[in-house]
């Protein structure tokens, strides 16, 4: 959900109730609830939050916007990103120079051309950043934690 103070990234798991609050001035992220999303927000399925990344104009969001189901390993289900969105935090570009204008372009167009690339996978499920090996040389504490909390 996108308002001009915040991204919302509303969870869509089955009895989920947490939603990440970005803020586009501050960039504070913080855990918030469904019923604190404005209801003028606008309202755009993603699949997942690739990272953020600070260009020219200001910092921006990069969302995957379509996936493929790629296979499974040990019945966790692997997608292939092939869509995304860079959303800006800033409202406008108001505060740049024609110059910075121009950078920021290039700078968008080199992102999206390393986006195009195939080769962005991902599950929702399962850790792919580990090997096996390693995965079964941790403790089962560790295996239950999510990726961020690692």
């Amino acid at each position: 959900h996108i308002t001009p103070e915040k991204f919302y990234v509303e969870a869509c798991d089955e009895g989920a109730d947490d939603v990440l609050a970005i803020d586009r001035v501050s960039t504070e992220v913080t855990l918030t609830v469904k019923k604190d999303i404005p209801p003028s927000a606008v309202t755009k399925p993603i699949y997942g939050i690739l990272g953020t990344i600070r260009l020219v104009a200001g910092t921006y969001l990069i969302v995957i916007t379509k996936k493929k189901k790629v296979g499974e390993i040990f019945s966790h289900v692997i997608w292939k990103a092939t869509d995304f969105d860079i959303l800006s935090y800033k409202k406008t570009m108001l505060h740049l120079t024609d110059i910075q204008l121009q950078d920021n372009k290039v700078f968008l167009s080199m992102l999206n051309h390393v986006l195009s690339v195939d080769g962005f996978y991902f599950s929702t499920t399962y850790d792919l950043t580990h090997t096996l090996q390693r995965l079964a040389n941790t403790s089962p504490e560790f295996q239950e934690m999510s990726l961020l909390e690692r």
